[in-house]
């Protein structure tokens, strides 16, 4: 596998959705019965019929104060009366080809809950001028005049205004929020709290995920200070200018100011989200004081809300309709209550639905395995309740994947699990020269994975730096067939060749059933195309459990309630 196996849009829509978009972009420009009954095709029409009673959609441009046009579109009530307003809903738009267009299918939703709704692409986004600052404070900026050309529509209500944005858009609604008061409610689907993490993790560059968005912003649409970001992150240059450039972008450093206006965040995320850093997302929630809610599901990327994006249902948006009719007055969702505190999916069932009012009663306790040698007879080590220390595992560094990968496809992988497909990694075919596995015995019950983990190895590269990379499997000991629960990078970085460092690294947190008489496996090598590779090919990476410093894993695991 290369980066190049990554090189694939994971973001495009397949033919359908793409001719349903143009179709409701055209019926929504003119509802006339040629363009209302095409839409027939997809159930869609009454849909649409009964928007175009309720509500006038147009398409149009704002010029920001440096003038660069901002190509946006609007939907206002029809037939308001005399003094009487409507909440209205601002939607940055999603890293796409369609920019704002990408929100389509929920204009009527808004509509129909009384909503005024201005959706726009951010600079050099789509349609839109000027060069892409990826949410930087020119992108802020904009969205703060943005809201001064919304309420001066007639018939907005200056005081009811919120921000709904997925992905791109989920990071420019929460960085608005935290400068521009007048926002009163924010729904940030596949967010993002910090970008340094996002970008390098545990000082490991995410390498696959970054080309892809690259590709994706168009790099000749970026900004002169974006161009030189990019040519940093791509020779692994961590500097001042990194830091600030994503620290600038990074909602996770606006905590205090949420907490100030106590502004009311909702967020969504996925247990094997490939782009953006989830333990910072869970950060930033348990840190926020004011009305939160944090929705974890089954998949990558933006799979969950994909379906409400394009008029369909799905949690996330069915979440923000609720969450934008309480503190706003709308009526957008279905009456209910919204949902405080943290709700999950648990792999790889998409009908499941738990909650918990908060992180710390939805996390287990942990669980610690400890590292140990093979047994007599055996290959792999084991996964056991006492320490022991005094075993070397050997790894060749070769620049190689081994059949544990975090995932063969960005956001497509994602996207299977979500429908009960995931990925099946044949554990037993892994070369032990590449990879060191440690296994518990067969599961003597059912159990829960849910919450954080931690990871303490002792590293020893042949080179001064050396990256290794840990997936944690619910194995089938019956095939040696697996399935990932999470997995981290680690880039050891030392002063000298040779030297030993102990470790203690976070996983990506993780919701799993595991099924009586399942294994749980820990996987270590030296390379997955994903992330950036510190090893010095070919030499060799060890890993040891040095007395007062013996190698575990903590899970967060109990058995199954």
């Amino acid at each position: 596998m290369s980066v190049d196996d990554y090189s694939e849009n994971p973001f495009a829509l397949n033919a359908e959705d793409t001719a349903k978009l143009d179709a409701i972009e055209q019926a929504l420009l003119d509802p006339s019965p040629r363009h209302i009954g095409r839409l027939d095709q997809w159930g869609l029409a009454d849909t649409y019929e009964v928007y175009a009673e309720i509500a006038q959609y147009r398409n149009l441009s704002i010029a920001m104060a440096d003038g660069t046009m901002i190509d946006a579109s609007l939907s206002v009530p029809r037939n308001l009366s005399p003094g009487q307003t409507c909440p209205a809903i601002v939607m940055p738009a999603p890293l796409n080809d369609f920019g704002h267009r990408a929100y389509l299918g929920m204009i009527p939703h808004w509509a129909l809950g009384g909503y005024a709704v201005l959706a726009y692409s951010q600079r050099g986004l789509a349609r839109s001028g000027g060069e892409i600052h990826v949410a930087g404070p020119q992108d802020v900026a904009d969205a703060t005049e943005i809201i001064d050309s919304l309420a001066q529509i007639e018939g907005v209500d200056p005081e009811r205004i919120g921000f709904f944005g997925a992905s791109y858009g989920a990071g420019t609604s929460l960085l608005a929020a935290a400068s521009d008061p007048r926002i009163k409610a924010v729904v940030g689907t596949s967010a993002w709290s910090d970008l340094f993490a996002s970008l390098y993790e545990n000082g490991t560059r995410h390498l696959a995920a970054f080309e892809a968005l690259v590709k994706l912003f168009k790099e000749d649409r970026c900004s002169a200070e974006f161009k030189g970001i990019i040519q940093k992150i791509r020779g692994n240059v961590v500097d001042d200018e990194v830091r600030e450039f994503a620290g600038d972008r990074s909602p996770k450093n606006h905590l205090q100011a949420y907490n100030d206006s106590q502004v009311p965040i909702l967020m969504t995320t996925a247990w094997h989200e490939t782009i953006f850093s989830v333990p910072a997302v869970v950060d930033l929630f348990n840190g926020l004081t004011g009305p939160k809610s944090l929705l974890v599901q089954v998949g990558d990327h933006g799979n969950g809300e994909l379906p409400g994006l394009v008029g369909l249902v799905s949690k996330p948006t069915s979440m923000a309709y609720r969450w934008m009719d309480h503190h706003l007055g709308g009526t957008a969702g279905d009456g209910a209550q919204p949902q405080f505190g943290v709700r999950s999916e648990y792999m790889h069932n998409l009908l499941s639905d738990l909650q918990h009012p908060d992180w710390e009663s939805y996390a287990l306790p942990h669980m610690r395995f400890h590292l140990a040698d093979a047994a007599v007879g055996e290959v792999d080590g084991q996964l056991t309740d006492k320490p022991q220390p005094g075993w070397t595992r050997s790894l060749k560094a070769t620049g190689k994947d081994t059949e544990a990968v975090v995932a063969p496809k960005l956001i497509q992988t994602g996207l299977a699990e979500r429908v009960g497909l995931p990925h099946i990694y044949k554990t037993a075919d892994i070369d032990r020269g590449l990879a060191a596995i440690w296994t518990t015995a067969p599961l003597e019950e059912p159990m829960r994975v849910q919450g954080e983990f931690a990871l303490r190895v002792t590293v020893t590269p042949r080179a001064m730096e050396g990256t290794i990379v840990a997936y944690l499997m619910d194995c089938d000991p019956a095939t040696g067939k697996a399935a990932i629960i999470t997995h981290a990078p680690y880039t050891v970085t030392n002063q000298e060749p040779g030297r030993a460092t102990t470790v203690t690294f976070p996983l990506q947190p993780a919701h799993y059933v595991l099924r009586k008489g399942r294994r749980l496996q820990l996987i270590i090598d030296t390379h997955d195309q994903f992330f950036s590779d510190a090893n010095r090919a070919p030499s060799t990476v060890e890993i040891t459990s040095p007395q007062g410093s013996e190698s575990y894993v903590d899970i967060p695991l109990s058995t199954l309630a």
